[in-house]
C-alpha cells in the first residue's frame, strides 16, 4: 500500500499537488507580507492571493478536495487556538448578550435576503438559500483579525464567539429546514433530533469539558510521548470537531469547544504557542481556498452583477442592524464592532451555496450571487474591524469584572 502511495506521489499527479500546494502557500504569504507593510489585514490579502492564482484570474491552481481538506483543517486549528484563550467562565459572563446578537443576527439577514430575491421575482426556494447563506458567519476571519491584534480577551471579543457558537445552532437549523423544503416536505422529526443533539453536544463540553480535563491533566504530564499536551490536545481537538460534524454542527464549532475545554489546564504552559506554529503552516490554505472559489465568469451578466452588489451590501448592513441590536445597551461604537465581527461568511456561505447547488434548487447564477458574497464580506471586514478596534487595549482577567452567567 505504502509503495502505492508512493508511486502516486512521484507521478505528474503528484507533481501538480505539491505545485497547487506551493503556490497557495507562497502567494498566501507574499500576500500577507504585503498587506501588513501596508498596515492593512493580513487576512484580506491572503483571500486576495487565493482569487489571483485560481481558476478566476491567473489560473495557475484550483480548488481540489485536497485543498478543501487542508482548508478546513487549517480553520479548524485556528478555532481551536481561538478556544484556547477562551475559558467557560468567559462565555458564561456574556451569555445574554451573545444569545440576542445570535438571535436578531439570524433573523434580519435571513429576512433582507429572502424578501430581497422575492422582489427580484425569484423562485421562492432560491429565495429562501439566499436567506439561509446571509445567516451564516465565518468566526474564523473574525478570530483571526482580533487574535493578530491581541483582543481576542476583550468582552465585545467574547459576544462575538459566544454569538457565532449559537449563530451556528441556529443556522444549521434553518438550513436542514430549508433542504427538507427543496425536497418537497419538512421533516420536523429530524430537525428537532438534530437541533437536540447540536445544543447537547455544546453544553456538555461547556460545562463537563473543562473539569474532565482538569482531571486528566496530571496524566497526560506523565505520559512519555513528546509534546504530550500538545498531542493530547490535538487529538481532542480532532475528535470534537469530529463529533460535532457527526451531530450536524459544523467542524470548527468542537474544535472551538476542545480549545476551551483547555483553557484552564493549559495556561502558562507552551502548548498554545506549539499549537499556534502547527496554525500558522495549514491556515494560509483556508484563507486562500476562500479565494480561489469565486467564478467571476458565473457574474458575467448585468442583472447578476447588480443582484450581487445588492446582496453584498445588504449581508453587511443586515448583520450591522441584527447584531448591532442585541448589545446596542453597550454603546454605539461596540454595536457597530459586535455587527462587524459577524458580517464575514467565509467558508460558511460557500457550503450553503453549494448544498443548494447539489440539490438543484438554485441555478448557476444565484450560485454566484452567494458566492460573490461570502468572498466579498470576508474581504470587506477585516479592514473596517481593524478601524473599529483602533485604539482598544487587551483586557487582562483581573480587570473583568464578575459578571452573571446571563447578563
Amino acid at each position: 500500500m505504502f509503495g502505492e502511495f508512493g508511486l502516486a506521489l512521484s507521478s505528474a499527479g503528484g507533481e501538480k499537488l505539491f505545485l497547487t500546494l506551493f503556490v497557495m502557500f507562497v502567494a498566501a504569504k507574499l500576500m500577507s507580507e504585503l498587506f501588513e507593510r501596508l498596515k492593512q489585514p493580513a487576512v484580506a490579502g491572503e483571500i486576495l492571493a487565493g482569487i489571483a492564482i485560481g481558476p478566476s484570474v491567473l489560473h495557475l491552481v484550483e480548488p481540489t478536495e485536497i485543498t478543501n481538506t487542508l482548508a478546513e483543517i487549517g480553520v479548524i486549528l485556528l478555532l481551536f487556538l481561538v478556544g484556547l484563550e477562551t475559558k467557560p467562565s468567559d462565555i458564561f459572563r456574556v451569555g445574554g448578550k451573545a444569545l440576542a446578537v445570535a438571535v436578531l443576527g439570524v433573523i434580519v439577514p435571513f429576512v433582507f435576503g429572502y424578501v430581497t430575491l422575492a422582489i427580484w421575482g425569484e423562485p421562492q426556494i432560491e429565495a429562501i438559500f439566499v436567506g439561509a447563506a446571509m445567516v451564516a458567519t465565518s468566526v474564523g476571519i473574525t478570530a483571526r483579525v482580533l487574535g493578530q491584534m491581541g483582543l481576542l480577551n476583550l468582552e465585545v471579543s467574547r459576544i462575538i464567539l459566544g454569538a457565532a457558537v449559537i449563530d451556528d445552532i441556529l443556522g444549521l437549523i434553518i438550513l436542514a429546514v430549508v433542504s427538507s423544503m427543496a425536497k418537497g416536505g419538512v421533516n420536523y422529526a429530524q430537525i428537532a433530533t438534530t437541533a437536540g443533539l447540536a445544543i447537547g453536544f455544546t453544553l456538555l463540553v461547556v460545562f463537563v469539558g473543562a473539569r474532565a480535563v482538569n482531571k486528566l491533566r496530571p496524566r497526560i504530564e506523565k505520559l512519555r510521548v513528546g509534546q504530550s499536551q500538545l498531542v493530547f490536545g490535538l487529538s481532542l481537538c480532532l475528535g470534537l470537531a469530529m463529533v460535532a460534524h457527526y451531530v450536524g454542527v459544523a467542524a470548527i464549532i468542537g474544535a472551538f469547544l476542545a480549545g476551551m475545554a483547555l483553557a484552564e489546564s493549559v495556561e502558562g504552559t507552551d502548548m498554545p504557542h506549539q499549537a499556534e506554529a502547527v496554525t500558522e503552516f495549514l491556515l494560509p490554505f483556508f484563507l486562500a481556498n476562500i479565494g480561489m472559489q469565486l467564478k467571476l465568469d458565473a457574474l458575467f451578466n448585468r442583472n447578476t452583477i447588480l443582484m450581487a452588489v445588492v446582496i453584498t451590501l445588504l449581508a453587511v448592513i443586515s448583520k450591522q442592524i441584527g447584531c448591532g441590536l442585541g448589545v446596542l445597551s453597550m454603546g454605539k461604537k461596540k454595536a457597530m464592532q459586535v455587527g462587524m465581527g459577524m458580517v464575514p461568511r467565509g467558508e460558511v456561505g460557500i457550503v450553503v451555496a453549494q448544498i443548494g447547488l447539489g440539490l438543484g434548487v438554485i441555478s448557476d447564477g444565484i450560485f454566484g450571487v452567494v458566492l460573490f458574497m461570502a468572498v466579498a464580506t470576508t474581504l470587506i471586514a477585516p479592514p473596517f474591524l481593524v478601524r473599529l478596534f483602533k485604539g482598544e487595549k487587551r483586557v487582562d482577567e483581573e480587570e473583568i469584572l464578575p459578571l452573571s452567567p446571563l447578563s
